[in-house]
């Protein structure tokens, strides 16, 4: 029983002999079916963030330089996934989150009207890199260089938004859902990763998503708590 990759033999025989599957056939079904069900959520994660930024006409709070390194990042991961021919269940989320990713930033550049001149610059030199990239058109030293390296553009993509709150005492426009969605995924990402001994490197990238993911959440119950408290002190005042 072999279903989008998934092998339901093991666990339906132990099943139907009534007996709880055993770690060895659970784990692994378990981390293919989380995969999945990450892929599916990876859908709409972005999608809060968005209408979020499109109600409000404002990007107020937001760390333009955060969403454009993570979309870098994406990128890059989506690039060598593909080079690399991998099965959907390993890229499909990256690729969901990047077209997400895109459109955000697209919603971020337009309210934040008049752009500059180096936003120009930004968008046109990533519009002409990234078809070579997709294709594999690089050296392959690089593109391991680069794939190496995208821990730490995602771990720079987070530091700039997790300062901004901490400078502004405030989270802006972030969504809560947006930010929540991202925890989550990060921590099931670390299941995942250790059932399937992945690389060092990569556990230790998913560990450090988990921990800045966390600041921002984190930061945003603060300042969320901290803003009804205030309100509240204001109405016994008035």
């Amino acid at each position: 029983m072999d279903y989008l990759g998934i092998d339901l033999l093991c666990a339906n025989d132990s099943l139907r002999h009534g007996h709880f599957p055993a770690k060895d056939c659970l784990f692994p079904l378990i981390t293919k079916l989380l995969s999945y069900f990450l892929v599916a959520a990876s859908m709409t994660v972005k999608l809060p963030q968005i209408m979020k930024i499109v109600d409000k006409k404002s990007v107020r709070g937001l760390s333009v330089t955060a969403f454009e390194l993570e979309v870098v990042g994406y990128t890059i991961s989506l690039a060598y996934c593909l080079h690399k021919k991998l099965p959907f269940s390993a890229f499909g989320e990256v690729a969901f989150l990047l077209i997400q990713a895109l459109i955000l930033m697209a919603c971020i550049y337009y309210f934040s009207k008049p752009l500059s001149v180096s936003t120009w610059v930004r968008a046109v030199v990533y519009f002409a890199l990234a078809p070579p990239l997709f294709a594999g058109k690089i050296d392959a030293l690089v593109f391991e260089a680069l794939y190496a390296s995208k821990h730490l553009i995602f771990l720079s993509a987070r530091l700039p938004q997790i300062w901004k709150n901490f400078r502004s005492r405030s989270t802006g426009q972030l969504s809560f859902l947006t930010c929540l969605m991202n925890l989550g995924g990060s921590m099931a990402r670390v299941f995942t990763s250790v059932q399937v001994n992945a690389p060092f490197s990569m556990l230790v990238g998913v560990v450090l998503a988990v921990f800045t993911n966390g600041i921002i959440m984190s930061q945003i119950l603060f300042y969320m708590r901290k803003g009804q408290g205030k309100r509240v002190s204001d109405k016994k005042i008035s």
